[in-house]
């Protein structure tokens, strides 16, 4: 009854107000063969809410939480310590109640937050402009591929996707794609050393409005972005630099530097925290200010008052912009605020130096660990170069050397083949991640397991 409160009586009376002799004919316009008949087979029929609680409670036991592991996932979501100020501030009811600033006037506070927000991202992709946020990285990467389409005025359909692209980024945009005239034109990984630049660049051609490239890409390695935003350009195309881990970029060059004309990226390490899988925060800049009115989401500026006083409004994009269905700039009309709030907080008690700081120390645990895995008989480091995160080759099925190691409390990677089912010549490979987090404990706990498993 507490969440049915309706009567058999109250049922009958709203059926006499609408001229309806039963609720089965409400659906006299679905076909017979589309109605369920019975109940569905091997769903369990309703239970008390007590019953339903203790049978969640014996599921969840079967969790291995993040904190109570030697941890080693990355691929795109990455465990780093946020400041408990971080969470203190984003439940403050100003922030945490708040919703859409239309109205300046009454939302400066909100409006002052995204502006910070956005010179920083700015500031981290080394470009000219960023937007207010988007939902996560991979819806951003196919709004930077749908932008670069709306840049070439429609004349140019080719999207080229590196083959280090993370595979859900490449399955959003070609299912986007299935809705837009590109072309999608990806590649499998190469289990190689370096990213295979040079086969990268030679799919670019006349025809290409776009090429999308992760960076660092989804083996941990470390693309030339500068040669291959000249190939890039020389043909006419835009490039996107993808980056789902943005603490490396206190340790690399920014991939505006670079010439990436569109960077976008997941933003969840700094200050969001792993949160079960969600929900993340899409970052979205431009190099270029004459890009700036292609670009979809909100953007909030800098102005001044009739009194001369410094203030905050959103500006050049409006939400009928985004609600006018094919013609729309974007069909993201929102962003993810509190979330852009925790990253803005986070970064700004890091500040430059500390981001700098807390991206050697993920480096300096990163080499410590590949020099430690790599000592185990059976384990090779795949990478020359990589910030926090490497590829391991091992002497057996990924998948079920790490379903071993569950049974040792240790979540000891992410195997290359969960991200790439059905590619056997990836079976093998284990992408490691290490941060701030990981302690030099935990690497020797991985590496005794290892050996163990894979004698």
């Amino acid at each position: 009854m507490r969440y049915l409160p309706l009567t058999d009586t109250d049922r009958s009376a709203m059926l006499d107000t609408i001229g309806a002799p039963d609720i089965d004919a409400l659906f006299a316009d679905v076909p017979e063969a589309a109605r369920l008949a019975g109940s569905i087979e091997g769903l369990p029929m309703h239970a008390s809410e007590m019953a339903v609680e203790k049978h969640m409670r014996r599921l969840s036991k079967k969790n291995l939480a993040a904190s109570d592991a030697a941890f080693f996932l990355g691929a795109g979501a990455y465990k780093h310590h946020i400041p408990a100020s971080v969470d203190h501030i984003i439940q403050r009811g100003e922030f945490l109640t708040a919703y859409t600033p239309y109205q300046p006037e009454i939302a400066q506070g909100t409006l002052q937050m995204l502006f910070e927000f956005q010179s920083q991202v700015a500031r981290l992709y080394g470009c000219a402009v960023a937007n207010a946020s988007m939902y996560d990285g991979s819806t951003a990467c196919w709004e930077a591929v749908a932008m670069a389409g709306r840049v070439a005025r429609g004349k140019k359909r080719k999207v080229v996707l590196s083959g280090a692209l993370h595979p859900h980024y490449a399955e959003v945009v070609r299912t986007m794609a299935k809705f837009t005239d590109d072309e999608i034109a990806g590649a499998p990984p190469s289990l190689t050393a370096k990213p295979d630049d040079d086969g990268l660049i030679a799919r670019i051609d006349g025809d290409t409005s776009c090429v999308v490239v992760q960076y660092p890409d989804i083996l941990g390695r470390l693309p030339d972005l500068a040669k291959i935003a000249q190939a890039a350009h020389d043909q006419g195309a835009l490039l996107i630099a993808v980056n789902t881990e943005p603490v490396a970029l206190g340790a690399i060059a920014s991939p505006g530097e670079l010439g990436a004309d569109i960077v976008v990226g997941e933003g969840q390490s700094i200050g969001v925290g792993l949160q079960f899988g969600g929900p993340y925060l899409g970052l979205f800049a431009v190099r270029d200010e004459k890009h700036v009115r292609m670009m979809p989401g909100r953007l909030c500026g800098e102005t001044v008052d009739a009194e001369g006083k410094r203030g905050f409004v959103l500006t050049l994009s409006t939400r009928e912009q985004h609600i006018r269905r094919e013609k729309a700039t974007s069909n993201i009309c929102t962003n993810s605020g509190l979330c852009a709030l925790a990253f803005n907080v986070h970064m700004t008690l890091l500040g430059e130096k500390g981001l700098r700081r807390l991206a050697m120390e993920n480096h300096r645990l990163a080499c410590m660990a590949a020099d430690r895995l790599a000592k185990v008989p059976g384990v090779k480091v795949l990478n020359d170069a990589f910030f926090n995160e490497f590829t391991l080759l091992l002497d057996g099925d990924a998948r079920a050397i790490v379903r071993d190691l569950t049974k040792r409390d240790i979540l000891a990677g992410v195997s290359l083949g969960r991200l790439f089912p059905g590619n056997t010549a990836l079976a093998n490979g284990l992408l490691v991640a290490v941060t701030e987090t990981t302690t030099e404990e935990d690497v020797e706990t991985l590496a005794s397991a290892l050996e163990e498993v894979l004698a």
